[in-house]
């Protein structure tokens, strides 16, 4: 039998793994992480009428849709054939749909200063915002993608225009516009209003409106430019996730606590001695996406001979074959119906809005360019008539071979 005395105080020690006061906390505050960030978006879904988000399996690709088709007239003769309506819905890979990973620290040296609350809970604060700015960032790269475009002579007639055209072409398409979500400038609603007051709601981020400007919903971002309106159908956008709870990665030692309700977002924290951090990671794979491309109003306001060039921004690569570079694009082409054309020279071509492109060289966006060293290739977006709406260059670096 042990002598619990010579044993000492060992008998008493608390048994390994035990869940204790610090495993709930950590535990309760990365339950409040992911169920806050979830609470953000469903209350955005909700504004936007999805009622759910589709799950995905990482990696998908995301499609975008054109119908194509007129409508035949019936108005034909006694045992005359009826000409027969044809449409098509012509899709195009336009994005993927994978986990992100993400991590951020906080130091024992910030949590020294300020206390564990305020540390951590200021850079919670921050992560979740920019990662809410990563789903957005996204949305809105689509959205400026949209192919309806226009010009107004006024905002006013721009917002109007921008309604109309999506409500017409969900009619062309034999679909009813559940509803308009119109997105402008937040300097163009000020100058709009005068000294009205209004008050701004938030939801993920986007500050709004309801039932203003003949639309159900306004958001009002810096995200847009000024003099641009963009709008589309309420039933043109879908919500798309890849669940951050897979068991594999469980299984893998990879852990995550994920809200049972939405699934939208994977949080872990755990402490680094190696380098007396807070560790954070965060992983999720979301989407807002519209379906289809040409159900995307994007107008723009003033007198069309006072329009500016917009800007690309491109780098160069050398290429996998000798002589050749590799462009990239950060921006994706505003229209379907636009393209890139370029023109690769000693020094960087001028560009000026509404130059006619027609004779460059035209690029698919992906294929790599024979080129040389030092020279300069200044890629252009032109619209169906190849004119110049945004332009960018870089200079050459090719592969310089054997």
């Amino acid at each position: 039998m042990h002598d619990i005395r010579r044993l000492g105080l060992q008998v008493f020690a608390a048994p390994n793994n035990l869940t204790g006061e610090a495993q709930i906390q950590v535990k309760a505050r990365e339950i409040d992480f992911v169920t806050s960030f979830g609470k953000n978006l469903k209350a955005l879904l909700d504004i936007l009428g999805i009622t759910r988000m589709i799950r995905k399996e990482n990696n998908s690709v995301l499609k975008t849709k054109t119908v194509k088709g007129e409508l035949q007239s019936g108005d034909v003769g006694e045992g005359e054939e009826i000409p027969m309506s044809r449409y098509t819905v012509e899709e195009k890979p336009f994005d993927t749909i994978k986990i992100e990973k993400y991590r951020k620290g906080v130091s024992l040296e910030a949590i020294s200063e300020k206390g564990y609350e305020a540390a951590v809970q200021d850079t919670d604060d921050e992560f979740k915002s920019d990662l809410q700015n990563v789903v957005t960032g996204k949305f809105y790269a689509q959205l400026k993608a949209g192919s309806l475009t226009g010009h107004e002579t006024t905002w006013q007639m721009a917002v109007a225009m921008a309604i109309g055209k999506v409500v017409a072409k969900f009619q062309k398409m034999k679909r009813t516009a559940t509803g308009v979500a119109v997105w402008v400038n937040t300097l163009d609603v000020y100058k709009y209003l005068g000294a009205a007051d209004i008050t701004l709601q938030t939801a993920f981020g986007f500050k709004y409106l309801t039932n203003f400007l003949g639309a159900d919903v306004v958001f009002v971002t810096s995200e847009v430019p000024q003099n641009v309106v963009i709008a589309t159908p309420l039933n043109n956008m879908i919500a798309y996730y890849v669940d951050p709870g897979d068991s594999d990665f469980a299984k893998a030692g990879l852990e995550f606590t994920t809200d049972s309700e939405t699934g939208f977002i994977g949080f872990h924290s755990e402490g680094s001695y190696d380098r007396m951090i807070s560790d954070n990671f965060a992983i999720m794979g979301l989407r807002l996406f519209c379906e289809y491309l040409d159900a995307i109003a994007y107008i723009s306001v003033g007198e069309s001979d006072t329009q500016t060039l917009g800007t690309l921004n491109i780098t160069s690569e050398a290429g996998s074959e000798a002589g050749t570079t590799k462009l990239t694009v950060k921006e994706q082409l505003m229209s379907m119906r636009n393209c890139w054309k370029y023109k690769d020279a000693a020094a960087t071509t001028s560009v000026t809005y509404g130059m006619d492109v027609k004779n460059w060289s035209k690029w698919d966006g992906e294929s790599e360019i024979a080129s040389t060293a030092g020279h300069h290739i200044t890629l252009v977006e032109c619209d169906q008539n190849y004119k110049a709406v945004r332009s960018g260059d870089a200079e050459v670096t090719v592969n310089p071979g054997a």
